[in-house]
């Protein structure tokens, strides 16, 4: 028996902040039966913070509002809508509010926290809180950040002029089947458990039922979809999430008459052959060897 999820934008009430100015929405976790995956959705007051720890899992996290500071060793950065990064099992960091908005991110922790360990998370020594400095994706130096925009995921706009950082397979597209894929987080970053990536698909876009050897989670942004999983059929707009567990069946198909996009995680990350299990493949080849 395979397992998903679907959560939509109002299912899970807003817990209050905590006694520093931080609060987590839970949306996959280990009481959903996910083994590989927490996400969730983060949000931090300007005059918030968390307080200094680590994890004994990775942590990849793309900031979806406002601005936010994250304390690492070697230094504070200042982080806005769109930046994105890596925070590797083991590193300390924490993280504080900043301007005058709430600062909100959503975040990917693999493998999922367990409860019966503290959340696999401890508290460290509190770290330097020195004057935050925006990421510069152009610096060679930036190796566990960087920085979306929508534009990024328009085929016509990856001309060396227009992109932020040098042309290379970190600004490459992978576009099939009117559907857009931008990589964020991957072993290239350093992520060595899980993969964050943007996905966008065009009026005409869609994926026919497949499966994976790992789980996936989809945070709609924009647009509307019609998603399938293991038979069960569910139209998600944006703020709406879903869950798939390892060989749960799935396909999406644009809903609306512009572009769907949403934020996509997997864990573990994919193997390099045979991620994908597509259904109509099999099925030929059941046809073909009936005949």
């Amino acid at each position: 028996m395979t397992r998903h999820l679907v959560r939509r934008a109002t299912d899970v009430p807003e817990p209050p902040y905590d006694e520093l100015g931080h609060r987590r929405r839970t949306l996959v976790g280990e009481d959903d039966g996910s083994v590989h995956t927490g996400f969730g959705l983060c949000e931090i007051r300007p005059d918030g913070r968390v307080a200094a720890h680590v994890h004994s899992y990775e942590e990849s996290f793309h900031v979806l509002d406002g601005t936010v500071i994250l304390d690492v060793p070697e230094g504070s950065h200042l982080l806005a809508e769109g930046d994105y990064g890596l925070l590797p099992t083991g590193v300390p960091h924490a993280w504080r509010g900043a301007g005058d908005t709430v600062g909100r991110w959503a975040d990917m922790l693999a493998p999922v926290p367990r409860a019966r360990y503290g959340h696999d998370t401890q508290a460290v020594p509190a770290l330097p809180e020195r004057d935050p400095v925006r990421i510069d994706v152009r610096d060679p130096r930036t190796r566990s950040f960087g920085h979306f925009e929508p534009a990024q995921m328009d085929p016509g706009k990856q001309s060396q002029d227009l992109l932020a950082v040098s042309a290379s397979m970190r600004t490459a597209l992978l576009v099939y089947s009117g559907i857009t894929v931008k990589m964020m987080v991957d072993s290239d970053l350093g992520a060595v458990a899980s993969t964050m990536f943007m996905v966008q698909y065009a009026p005409d876009g869609v994926a026919g039922p497949h499966d994976h050897p790992f789980e996936e989670t989809y945070l709609i942004l924009e647009g509307v979809t019609d998603a399938t999983f293991d038979g069960e059929r569910y139209r998600l707009g944006p703020g709406d999430l879903a869950w798939a567990g390892a060989g749960c069946v799935h396909g999406f198909a644009n809903a609306g008459d512009g572009p769907v996009r949403w934020l996509e995680t997997q864990a573990p990350q994919p193997p390099p052959r045979h991620s994908y299990r597509f259904t109509r493949d099999w099925e030929y080849l059941r046809e073909a060897l009936d005949s």
